[in-house]
């Protein structure tokens, strides 16, 4: 079986790395996620131009983001995604016991756990939510816009599962700790 290799900057596109350059300006580093999608130019630039436009005029605060990060990458079973939205979590505020309470849709914000409830059901079901979660999402007061930015949110999550547990590259995170 192929290992997949985390590249170095040297070993992508120009425009790769110049992408790669700014995000590691940004974050201090590049995650080695970031710099595997890099072996395709046009893959990293969509996730991350999605990742800035889920983030302005959204429906959902950077907290609530990163509550759906964690159970999308927990329904996924991607340690990678787990590890990272784990810390940047934490850097939102929520705690460790928060970050297990949300990938285990216990949270104690009903109406977040809403949302997380939802996720879940969507991830899981290969998109097809439970109709009784969707009422209850409506019911909360969220409304079409935040449905669509929703499923955009899951998508985009699980993209990035998808490129680890097919690609396996080094997780370069502290690990989260595991539920069962």
């Amino acid at each position: 079986m192929k290992t997949i290799q985390t590249p170095s900057l040297d070993q992508v596109s120009e425009k790769s790395r110049t992408i790669l350059e700014q995000v590691q300006k940004k974050l201090g580093k590049v995650p080695n996620l970031y710099a595997t999608i890099g072996y395709s130019s046009s893959a990293l630039q969509a996730m991350l131009d999605s990742e800035t436009a889920l983030s302005h005029d959204s429906s959902f605060t950077a907290k609530e983001r990163e509550a759906i990060n964690l159970i999308v990458s927990q329904v996924n079973d991607c340690a990678y995604c787990l590890a990272a939205h784990t810390a940047v979590a934490k850097m939102k505020g929520f705690t460790e016991e928060d970050t297990i309470a949300i990938r285990k849709v216990q949270y104690g914000d009903e109406k977040l756990n809403t949302v997380i409830l939802l996720a879940q059901s969507i991830t899981a079901n290969k998109g097809a939510a439970e109709r009784a979660l969707l009422d209850t999402f409506f019911e909360a007061g969220y409304d079409e816009k935040a449905l669509v930015e929703l499923i955009s949110l899951i998508t985009l999550r699980s993209f990035t599962n998808y490129v680890f547990v097919n690609t396996k590259v080094p997780v370069d995170f502290p690990a989260a700790k595991q539920l069962y």
